[in-house]
């Protein structure tokens, strides 16, 4: 029997994304604080993208050339997702939303990098300017995040886990090419995350309760959840491996020798990197998952 709530009640409360956005916020001014404005984490972060430019040459022209043509490769992916929803699906609000959380998330990045934030001299020998959070990161990230908006619910799984993938490859590309440390990477994953899950609540209410916002077709392999679990697995392993290496280093129990073959630091790094973009990737679309499982059955 169809359910006689409103629209606006079934499409629940704002607060976990607000709470998951404020998280984001939380952990981009910890991992300033903690990698920018400290001595060890200017060291570890610097440590990372030395042994970085040690490892591999022979692996940075394919990263090279995979970066030179991200801005190109990420807004074309954007105006066509965009352009499909507005024009053909005629879903005008989520595609401005989309728009949005692009812009939001790419102004904040350059206000953040070169007006608000600054980095310190701790004696620890670097570059003398802040490169956090990552531009060609927030770019990549912020598209990603936008197709997963304004895509179907039954798609929004595998969108997880391909712009999750996308993110991480890109963010993963500006450390070993030596653009950017990994803190700078992490700090764009994080502004980015930030953006979209405010603009979960927005997308939902805008698409309303109807058949735009129900999974439609829950056996689809797009909306399987192993989507979902293969996102929490590689986003929270790497994590906790990421973790284990770098206070291992920090208490001395390894040591990180690039050229006998532990360069942990770097894989320190590129695991934060990894683990930090599918947890995102998880965390939004678990929600997203979760309000689109209430609206099925409100529409039962």
């Amino acid at each position: 029997m169809p359910s006689t709530t409103s629209p606006a009640g079934r499409s629940g409360s704002p607060l976990p994304f607000v709470l998951a956005a404020l998280t984001c916020a939380a952990a981009l001014g910890g991992t300033y604080w903690a990698f920018v404005r400290t001595t060890r984490g200017q060291f570890a972060d610097e440590s990372a993208w030395r042994e970085a430019g040690l490892l591999a040459p022979e692996t940075k022209g394919p990263f090279l050339q995979f970066l030179d043509t991200l801005p190109t490769i990420s807004l074309v992916l954007a105006a066509a997702a965009i352009l499909f929803v507005a024009v053909l699906r005629r879903r005008y609000a989520a595609a401005v939303v989309a728009s949005l959380v692009i812009v939001a998330s790419n102004i904040t990045t350059q206000v953040l990098k070169n007006v608000v934030l600054d980095r310190p001299d701790r004696g620890v020998q670097t570059l003398d300017f802040n490169s956090l959070p990552s531009g060609h990161t927030a770019l990549a990230a912020s598209t990603a995040a936008a197709v997963f908006l304004i895509v179907t619910p039954r798609w929004r799984p595998f969108t997880a886990m391909l712009g999750g993938a996308y993110a991480v490859l890109a963010g993963a590309a500006t450390f070993v090419n030596l653009w950017h440390r990994p803190a700078d990477v992490v700090a764009a994953l994080l502004v980015v995350g930030g953006w979209a899950l405010l603009a979960g609540p927005v997308i939902l209410r805008a698409d309303g309760s109807g058949r735009r916002n129900r999974q439609v077709s829950p056996g689809g392999w797009g909306s399987s959840r192993r989507w979902l679990a293969l996102c929490w697995m590689l986003g929270v392993g790497s994590l906790l491996v990421s973790a284990l290496l770098y206070f291992s280093v920090r208490a001395g129990i390894l040591v990180s020798v690039p050229d006998a073959g532990r360069p942990l630091f770097f894989w320190w790094g590129v695991l934060w990197i990894i683990g930090v973009g599918f947890v995102l990737a998880a965390v939004t679309a678990s929600l997203f998952a979760a309000r689109t499982r209430r609206t099925d059955r409100a529409n039962t």
